[in-house]
């Protein structure tokens, strides 16, 4: 069924004149005639006769007035774009996957933003995939948090800020003794790395390797949190963004003796959501908590 035959039928039973229903749906007079001769085809009722110099609705079309006004007045809500947003009448889940140690920074101040502006939407926080990458295009995650641009075309992305590497050990450990960390110094210490995966080298070996340097690791952690436990209850060192140790008196950090690219806090979407004004919201939300936190 064309859904410009309903708007027409709303317009003709409103008006009773083919020309004062052409006129305010923006029809010629002959463009709305075709289209009461395809009503009439389509329904086997004249939907308007002449009374006269006039022309009335047949008793079906006064029938049928208050549902094709109804149906015409639903189709142009779905149809038309939203105009605002009262996020204290939004109800809607939202899932956000991401790094785990941009998530543990992103969370607490989000939550509370969303309880305090929009208190009918809950957030799922999930961990960084390790396969296919493709939740965002399966409508799995709404939001992803990380540390690269997505490489698909169909999602978008905007870097928010960046932070830099340091090097964390729990306080008191020998090496807090130094004002600076040396890249011997560094490189002699034992170590933790934080890999999914279980890698245990990585861009940091590399960057010690052209120096004939290469460092000793004890193991490699799942999340930054295991990690971290670790240095805290041990002479182990590692290396995360500094921010996730600011102001802790469990640890103390100094700067990676390295010359190593800052690690970027990437906000990535589908494009199907560009234009979705609840998604807009808390992806602002996200990024704007997210360079504060960089700051």
């Amino acid at each position: 069924m064309d859904l410009n035959l309903l708007v027409a039928l709303d317009a003709l039973i409103e008006h009773e004149s083919v020309q004062g229903a052409a006129a305010a749906v923006h029809l010629t007079p002959p463009a709305m005639s075709h289209a009461l001769r395809r009503l009439r085809q389509a329904t086997g009722d004249d939907v308007l006769v002449r009374n006269g110099r006039a022309m009335v609705p047949t008793p079906r079309a006064l029938h049928l007035r208050d549902e094709v006004r109804e149906l015409v007045t639903r189709a142009e809500s779905v149809l038309s774009p939203p105009r605002s947003l009262d996020l204290a009448r939004l109800e809607r889940n939202f899932t956000v996957r991401g790094n785990e140690a941009l998530i543990a920074a992103l969370a607490p101040p989000l939550l509370a933003e969303v309880a305090g502006a929009a208190p009918g939407v809950t957030l799922v926080f999930l961990g960084e995939q390790t396969v296919d990458g493709h939740d965002m295009a399966r409508g799995v995650s709404d939001l992803e948090i990380s540390g690269a641009a997505h490489p698909s075309p169909a999602i978008r992305s905007t870097t928010v800020g960046t932070d830099q590497l340091a090097v964390v050990m729990r306080a008191g450990h020998p090496l807090t003794a130094l004002d600076a960390l040396s890249i011997e110094h560094f490189a002699a210490a034992v170590h933790v790395v934080i890999s999914r995966r279980g890698r245990l080298r990585g861009p940091i070996d590399e960057a010690l390797a052209v120096h004939d340097l290469q460092r000793k690791v004890i193991a490699a952690l799942p999340s930054t949190a295991v990690a971290l436990e670790v240095v805290r209850n041990s002479d182990a060192i590692t290396v995360v963004a500094s921010r996730l140790v600011r102001g802790s008196d469990s640890f103390a950090r100094r700067l990676l003796p390295l010359a190593l690219e800052p690690l970027p806090a990437v906000v990535s979407w589908h494009r199907r959501h560009d234009s979705d004004l609840a998604h807009q919201w808390l992806r602002a939300q996200a990024s704007s908590i997210l360079a504060g936190l960089l700051d």
